[in-house]
């Protein structure tokens, strides 16, 4: 028994030790944010509503451009079966959120260990544990990877085509990306052209095998997601293409802000690589092998960075190599660490894994409080119940509370109902007949305010340990109709002023 315990720790301890701070952060940090509210809302629907097109959310708030259901399909499948156990057990709709996010996490989590098993093959074993350990002390990869967002699902793909990268089956890598680029993120586009042409200038892949191989997957793609979401979105629709459309050729993103050009190596890659990011550097120097990974996707986010609009989001699908690099450089400091120069190397960079666990607990704190319309709803239905004055509980969620923690895994069955109807104004509400309001105004005529919850606000640094305090201030309020006296009546918390 001890042995087999040693064999299964041996193949799968790396995977349970990402895996389980992955699911740390899903049950800590449960709730979505708008970037995640298409696919989350899709995984819903398809669970919820089936074949019922007609009730799927994304008719009502299509959103400003459309998103393929391909990944909301493949993650919901694999959910559906232990969604249909907390059904019949008659859990809440927010069990179903963990399933479907630590499904998701499964996926990416499932393809990252197929890249770390060619980096053990090719590299050695000491390089691979480095790989994770860089891995676990970040705090940006594990915790995307269980979101919802376009970006995880290619990102998937692209730790398929990096394993197949680094196995040697370049073919295969380079239809992965294309998959990627067709159906989940078309700006996948600039990482696959710079590691297309490094393997053809290298000449490790004929430039007409790699055409048709290519061709061949881009048409099977298109195929797959013009085929699903005409039907889901009720239109002939190519989704990505849209995208590509609107961000690229019009470049509308940038209305949402914009960053310098430098803003990824200045800000991005340092809050997400942390230790990775001086080692990185080193890994490039010590080992020429490194160089030729490293390339194409430096290349990635130096294409990526004339764009106007930046989000790390965007260029997660790079840290896995830049984490690789970073280990070769951390297992040749490790290996030397007796010698006089390289023991200084080596303290620099326990230091370094230490700032980054440091750095770790102030993002995962901050996150944590960063979804204040999640923790206002699920209050909500612990405190305000059913009332002598309504049988039925009418719920309207602002547009700030529906970007700031609320999809429909929140909501609870009758007799609560929601509604996220926009543009009306504060004036208006007291001649709706709302039960409850969340809502990010403090004063409402008509109603009275009953509760705020607080949310992140800005990191404050102060002297003393610790040195950093995360700054929190009320963002959400739920009002109550001054018409239902049983409500007001209630025993609530209050409500604090706006500071």
């Amino acid at each position: 028994m001890a042995r087999k315990s040693e064999k299964f720790l041996e193949l799968y301890g790396y995977d349970l030790l990402l895996g389980s701070i992955a699911a740390f952060y899903v049950f800590m940090v449960p709730y979505t944010k708008v970037e995640e509210s298409f696919n989350v809302q899709a995984m819903h629907d398809v669970l919820y509503h089936r074949h019922q097109i007609e009730k799927y959310d994304h008719l009502e708030f299509p959103g400003v451009i459309p998103r393929t259901f391909v990944g909301a399909f493949l993650v919901s499948i694999l959910a559906s079966p232990v969604v249909l156990l907390m059904n019949l057990l008659h859990l809440p709709k927010l069990y179903s959120l963990y399933a479907v996010r630590l499904v998701l996490g499964g996926i990416a989590l499932s393809t990252l260990r197929f890249l770390r098993i060619q980096i053990k093959k090719k590299f050695g074993s000491q390089v691979e544990a480095f790989f994770v350990i860089l891995t676990a002390s970040q705090f940006h990869l594990l915790f995307y990877c269980t979101r919802p967002l376009p970006n995880i699902l290619a990102f998937a793909l692209v730790n398929l085509a990096y394993g197949f990268w680094f196995k040697g089956s370049l073919y295969a890598a380079l239809n992965c990306m294309v998959f990627a680029t067709l159906v989940f993120r078309c700006d996948i586009l600039l990482l696959i052209a710079p590691l297309g042409l490094e393997l053809l200038l290298t000449k490790s892949v004929s430039f007409w095998k790699a055409l048709t191989s290519c061709l061949a997957a881009a048409f099977l793609s298109i195929g797959l997601t013009v085929l699903v979401d005409s039907v889901i979105w009720r239109r002939w629709l190519w989704p990505e293409l849209e995208v590509f459309w609107f961000n690229s050729v019009l470049n509308r993103s940038s209305e949402w802000g914009t960053h310098p050009f430098h803003w990824y190596f200045t800000s991005a890659l340092p809050r997400s690589l942390l230790a990775a990011y001086p080692l990185f550097l080193l890994g490039v120097l010590l080992d020429r092998r490194v160089f030729f990974y490293i390339l194409p996707v430096l290349s990635f986010v130096l294409l990526y960075s004339k764009l106007p609009h930046k989000e790390l989001r965007f260029i997660i699908s790079s840290i896995p190599i830049f984490n690789f690099a970073a280990a070769v450089a951390a297992s040749r400091v490790y290996n030397n660490r007796k010698k006089s120069f390289w023991k200084f190397l080596y303290i620099a960079m326990l230091g370094l894994m230490l700032g980054s666990l440091a750095c770790t607990a102030v993002f995962f704190m901050a996150s944590y409080e960063n979804y204040p319309s999640g923790y206002a709803l699920k209050a909500l239905h612990r405190i305000g119940g059913v009332t002598k004055n309504s049988d039925e509980l009418s719920v309207h969620i602002d547009t700030f509370s529906a970007m700031n923690g609320i999809s429909r895994f929140c909501e609870d069955n009758y007799p609560w109902r929601y509604s996220k109807e926009e543009k009306i104004s504060l004036q208006d509400f007291q001649m709706r007949n709302f039960t409850y309001l969340l809502n990010e105004n403090l004063y409402i005529e008509g109603f009275k305010c009953l509760m705020s919850v607080d949310g992140f606000s800005r990191v404050h640094l102060r002297t003393g340990f610790p040195p950093i305090s995360l700054a929190k201030a009320p963002k959400v309020f739920i009002h109550g109709n001054i018409r239902n006296t049983d409500i007001t009546n209630r025993s609530w918390p209050g409500c604090s002023v706006i500071p």
